[in-house]
Formats: structure tokens, sequence, C-alpha cells
């Protein structure tokens, strides 16, 4: 199986290629012989319009509706042609973009049950595993297909069927390939443009899923940051530099050594730059220098304050913003988007032990501000407060976006598939939220409200760590504090970072949730 392997112990030799193959995507003119089809089927006025899978077949709407040929979204059924052939029908119910990446989840799926990996999410012909030894299949678009359905179809195709699995069984054969076979008269190139476009958000939000889905034991501060920067030095001007813990020490990083001090796995800071020289990128010199800053902590124990066992196993994906912003920045190199981007990436593990920070500790973060300590649990604002002061200081942005699992909070306020957007501007918030609509992920502003700004004041240090009030507000109005003033957007993705079960292009586990919108968010910048 292509990919990089990215080992840094013997143990982590268990796991997965990192990063995950994804299903390769194109677009064709023509349909290729001996290659298994497959034919959308809409929902018209309530019910399924058969006539037009039927005449793409070459069979009656009488055969469609005796196998049972459905329109709701991401519904597959086999078709029997001439010759021991087969075809399939996936229903694209009222054909919005999130019903393209259900047909190609769904596609996806049943091929991936077919071919002997499992996990649910479609029906499959008990033939298909003889019909697909090419693991090839082909999609046949309906007349009038645009870019964004063509986008939102290679996303379903290429994250549907995701999967990471530690195991020890062979690994099965999987979907290699899918053509999409354009209708006459549709601009093809802009069709390949938009599948270009939607493989890097899928690569991104891949990359995302298989840092966050990787087992804590493998996974720490150092195994997390060097995977990465590893991953970015084979990106062609993509820059990486890990920083250990004697360095964050000497520069006065209290709240990343705080958090990482009860763990024996101390914590690393990494650094990701992305400067494209003006002459060869066509990058305007007046674009913004962005900083993302995105939440690593490989396990969360909750420290002293520590969490119930219930539940505590899904805190391997805590660093699930870190691996969003791993994810986007070497999805946006790779596409080189003429603008200057840093990535910071603080990494620790929140663990137990006589050397843990406590409830009641005032730490000094990177550039003076201190903090009283509330709950050792709220330790991804700690960690991220040193960051966002390092950014400013040290890399002078133009605007800052971080990325956490920051709160609980969040979660009750928006549920489990909608992240929350707080800032300090305005146009910057709604840049995020447009660009999560252009690549399919929801967002939702959140309103920093100043009513609760003073609470945010310590009386022994300069800042409270858990104040009272709204949770996810007040972790908001936390982290702005070590902003200096700069726009600054806030990503709160504790709900949609991780599912326990598919829906569209999404799978059980960590989904990857921001990622492409980071890509999309500074593509918008270059357009």
């Amino acid at each position: 199986m292509p990919g990089s392997s990215v080992s840094a112990s013997a143990e982590d030799s268990v796991l997965p290629v990192i990063p995950t193959s994804l299903v390769e995507v194109d677009v064709v003119e023509q349909r290729r012989e001996g290659v298994p089809t497959a034919v959308s089927v809409p929902d018209v006025d309530g019910a399924a319009d058969l006539a037009a899978a039927a005449a793409a077949f070459g069979v009656d709407t009488a055969l469609l509706e005796a196998v049972g040929a459905k329109s709701s979204a991401g519904e597959v059924c086999t078709v029997p042609l001439a010759d021991g052939a087969f075809g399939w029908t996936v229903g694209s119910g009222s054909g919005e973009p999130v019903r393209w990446r259900q047909v190609g989840a769904g596609l996806a799926r049943a091929i991936r049950e077919r071919l002997g990996e499992g996990g649910g999410g479609g029906s499959a012909p008990e033939d298909l595993g003889d019909a697909l030894d090419s693991e090839y299949v082909q999609v046949r678009l309906p007349d009038g297909v645009d870019a964004d359905t063509v986008a939102a179809l290679t996303l379903g195709l290429s994250l549907g069927g995701y999967r990471f699995r530690v195991t020890a069984t062979p690994t099965p054969p999987r979907l290699r390939k899918a053509l999409l076979v354009a209708p006459e008269g549709a601009d093809v190139a802009a069709l390949r443009e938009a599948v270009g476009r939607a493989r890097q958000w899928a690569s991104a939000t891949a990359l995302a899923r298989d840092l966050a889905n990787a087992p804590s034991n493998v996974k720490d501060p150092e195994w997390f940051t060097t995977t990465a920067a590893q991953l970015a030095r084979a990106v062609p001007g993509l820059e990486a530099v890990v920083r250990d813990e004697k360095w964050l020490a000497d520069r006065g990083f209290g709240g990343i050594l705080a958090v990482g001090g009860g763990s024996a796995r101390p914590p690393r800071l990494l650094e990701l730059s992305w400067n494209p020289d003006p002459q060869d990128s066509g990058a305007d010199p007046s674009s913004p220098h962005i900083v993302l800053v995105g939440k690593g902590i490989t396990f969360d124990t909750g420290g002293i304050s520590i969490k119930p066992a219930e539940g505590m196993e899904l805190m391997r994906t805590d660093m699930a913003g870190g691996g969003a912003v791993i994810g986007a920045m070497l999805s946006i190199a790779r596409s080189g988007l003429p603008v200057r981007v840093t990535a910071l990436v603080p990494s620790a593990e929140n663990h137990v032990s006589g050397s843990a920070y406590r409830p009641g500790d005032i730490v000094r973060h990177y550039g003076g501000t201190t903090t009283e300590v509330g709950n050792t649990d709220a330790e991804g604002r700690m960690v991220m407060a040193d960051a966002l002061a390092y950014a400013v200081r040290r890399h002078e942005p133009d605007m800052l976006v971080d990325v956490a699992t920051l709160t609980g909070a969040m979660k009750v306020a928006l549920g489990l598939r909608t992240g929350g957007v707080l800032s300090t501007d305005a146009r910057l918030g709604e840049r995020v939220r447009a660009a999560g609509d252009r690549a399919g992920e929801a967002w939702w502003p959140m309103p920093l409200l100043d009513d609760h700004a003073e609470d945010v004041r310590s009386d022994i240090a300069d800042v409270r760590q858990t104040p009272p009030g709204p949770g996810g507000v007040t972790a908001g109005l936390f982290l702005r504090e070590f902003t200096s003033g700069l726009p600054w957007a806030h990503l709160d993705i504790a709900g949609p970072a991780r599912a326990d079960k598919p829906h569209a292009e999404v799978v059980a586990g960590a989904t990857g949730f921001a990622a492409r919108t980071l890509v999309e968010f500074v593509a918008g910048f270059a357009e």
C-alpha cells in the first residue's frame, strides 16, 4: 500500500501506515468498458426517479424497481446486467452537496465491506469482490453536474471508506480508484479542478484522523511532533522544527511545562512554516501572515482534577486540534497556496503523578502573564496560551486562528456535528464559517461576552484559568488575554472532533474536523 511509514520506536511499528492512502479520483469523458458502474437515483417530488438510471444501464425501470433501487441518500443497490455483469444505484436524495458526500461514502463503504474490510454503512453485492479484481469503480455523473457536486462526491469517496485499525490480520484489498464519467457538454477542466481541491481537503482530514486515532501508548508528545515534522519535511518548501522541554524551559513556556510535568514523557512544541517565494508562487506581498495554533494533548487524564474512567479512552483524540492544523499545513503546502502560514502545535500529556501541577498553582506563561490554576483538567487553554503569546511575539502575524477540543460546554451548546467560532473580528469569524460551508463542515458563531471579561481577572495572579460563567465563552475570554489585540478566531471542536457512528463521509472515531476548513480558509486569501 502506498504511503509514508513514520516509525519512531519499535512499539509504533504495529500501527497502520500513516498517512492513509486515499482513493484516487479522476474525471473522464467516456465510460470505460469492464469497469463496474454506479448511477445515482435522485428523489423527485418524494419518489425515486429511476428513469435516468435505467437509461444509463440500458434496462427497464421495472428491473430497478424489482431490485429495490432507492433514492435515499447513500443507499446502495446491486443491479444485475447482461452477461453476468452488474452495476449499482446509489441514492442521491434531493441532490445538494451533502447528499453527494453521502453518495460517495455509501458507495465506498459498500465496496469496502465486500472486499473484506467490514465496518457497516451500506449494502454490498455478493459477487462484488470478483468483479472488482482491478479495484476500480466508475460513477456516471448526472446532467448539469457542477463543481460543488463533484467536490462533495470526491470527499465521500475519499473519506467514507476510511479505516484505522491496529490488527494482526493482513490488510484486505481496498478500492483504489474511482472514475467520474462526465456528461456530454460538461466543463471537464473545471470538474477536475474541483476534484483536485477536494482531494487536498480529504488528505488533510485523513491525516488528522490518523494522528488522532493513533493510540497514546505510541503517541506521546515526541512521537506526535516528530511524526508530523517528518511528514512535513517531505513536502517541498514546508519547514518543520520540534522544540524540546529544555528549549521550552529556557524560554519560559510555563503553561506547556506545567501540563506536561506530571508525565514521564516530556512536552514538545512543533513549528511548521510555509513561506512561499512571491516570484515563484505569485504570492501577493500584501497578503496576510496567518498563524494557526492547534492543541496537542496526546492523552488527558485530567491530571489531579482527574476525569471519570468512563470515556477516558477517547482522550487519545484530545490532540485533534493539533492534528487538524498539521493536516491542513501539509495540504496548504502541497497545493502551493501563495499565502504565508505558520503553525504551532504545543504538545503535552496531562498525567497524574507527584510532579503534576495542582489546583491553586500559579503558572507563568511565555511572555510573563501569570495564571491561577483552578482545574488541572482545563489543560488545553494552558498550553494554547503559551503558543498564542509566542505566536504574537516571535512570528508577528496579521491574524491568529486556534483549534482545540477545548470545552465540554461547547458540546452542550452545539452538539456533536457543529464547531463553535469565537472571534474578536467579525469578518475573520465569517471567513472561517464560509470556508467551512464550502468544505462541508458546519460552524456556528458564539459570542465573546464582555459581561464575563472581568471574571477572567484573578486576585492572586493576572488571570484565572477557569472563571465562572458559560464554559465555552469564558475559555475563549481566557485565551483572548494572550492575543495582544490581534484579529483572532478560536475554533472549539470538542463536539465534532469525534464520532461514535458513521454519517455522510464521517466514520466512527476521530473525524479530522476543521482540517479542510483551515485549508479552504487559507485558500480564500489566495484568490
